[in-house]
């Protein structure tokens, strides 16, 4: 059901139901961060393999402590910085985070969501919340509560309703090691923006075994309908010529396929408007019925590099 009641959203929590939560990233499927049986409600419902860890959700960075150990000063330094907001620290956990929320591992990935509705949820509990993406494993992440709606109509009580998330990307992730920051996930935080804090950072975001963070894998945010990533989008559609293609575009329309085949993501050019309109428009590209969709690849710089991230990873080849 599609809410905005806080008070049927905190009951169904407390009893250690799964709800959906909007985020300023995408919407999330959020269970008791504390307890197990929450925890493998939030697995099974996704489809989403034990091995891939999942992210805990606090109300502010002052209580951080509670769910991470050994916190060294330049994640302080991100939190005191980022926090809330889009990034996401890979910290050593505290023993009261069970093994399930981490994929065994001794570490926590944890945020403070800055959406006012979560917030003030947030506020509310003596707990904090995982939350991955509320979409089954692998499939497209949801930007509105009518995208969690369409996946999860039959098995959620509560989708509280947030609007359509301010961001439209996943959380960037941050891990340490020797007193440096190393990006597991490229998100909505823009490695610059991480550099101008803490210097230059390395980027390790593919793992297809044992990610030390959410959103590692390479197959990921991806369409049932093949999707092609494309550097000249003339010879592509070209080499797709007679087939019912679908477009996905930084700026520009292309006159070679009907308009309503075509999501044109930022005419004015702005790396944010596409990132906030990304994941909505492949929703609507997939439920076309086409053979293929062809998605423009963006200028690497910025947020781009992301775009470009999720674009690969939503790829067929």
């Amino acid at each position: 059901m599609i809410t905005t009641d806080l008070s049927l959203a905190k009951s169904e929590l407390q009893r250690n139901a799964i709800i959906a939560i909007p985020t300023e990233t995408v919407y999330g499927l959020a269970g008791n961060a504390f307890n197990e049986v929450a925890i493998a409600k939030i697995f099974a419902l996704k489809q989403r393999p034990l091995y891939n860890p999942l992210i805990v959700h606090i109300k502010s960075a002052g209580y951080l402590d509670h769910v991470a150990k050994d916190i060294p000063q330049i994640a302080r330094q991100l939190a005191d910085k980022f926090w809330p907001g889009p990034l996401t620290l890979v910290l050593p956990k505290q023993v009261v985070i069970p093994d399930i929320v981490t994929a065994g591992k001794d570490t926590v990935a944890v945020r403070v969501p800055s959406h006012p509705m979560t917030q003030d949820l947030l506020q509310q509990l003596d707990f904090p919340i995982a939350a991955p993406s509320a979409n089954p494993f692998g499939s497209i992440s949801p930007t509105t509560a009518q995208h969690v709606d369409s996946y999860f109509a039959q098995d959620l009580n509560v989708i509280l309703d947030g609007g359509t998330c301010q961001r439209g990307i996943e959380s960037t992730i941050v891990g340490f090691s020797e007193g440096k920051a190393i990006i597991y996930r490229l998100g909505s935080l823009a490695i610059e923006a991480i550099e101008t804090e803490v210097g230059k950072v390395t980027i390790r975001t593919l793992d297809d075994h044992a990610p030390a963070a959410p959103g590692m894998l390479s197959k990921h945010y991806a369409p049932k309908t093949p999707t092609v990533m494309s550097v000249d989008i003339p010879s592509t559609l070209a080499a797709y010529q007679g087939k019912r293609i679908g477009l996905l575009v930084f700026q520009s329309v292309h006159e070679d396929i009907p308009l309503n085949h075509q999501e044109v993501l930022s005419p004015s050019g702005d790396l944010e408007e596409a990132a906030q309109r990304l994941y909505a428009a492949m929703h609507r590209l997939d439920s076309l019925d086409l053979e293929v969709i062809v998605a423009e690849q963006f200028p690497e710089i910025g947020i781009g590099q992301t775009l470009n991230d999720k674009l690969r990873r939503a790829s067929s080849d």
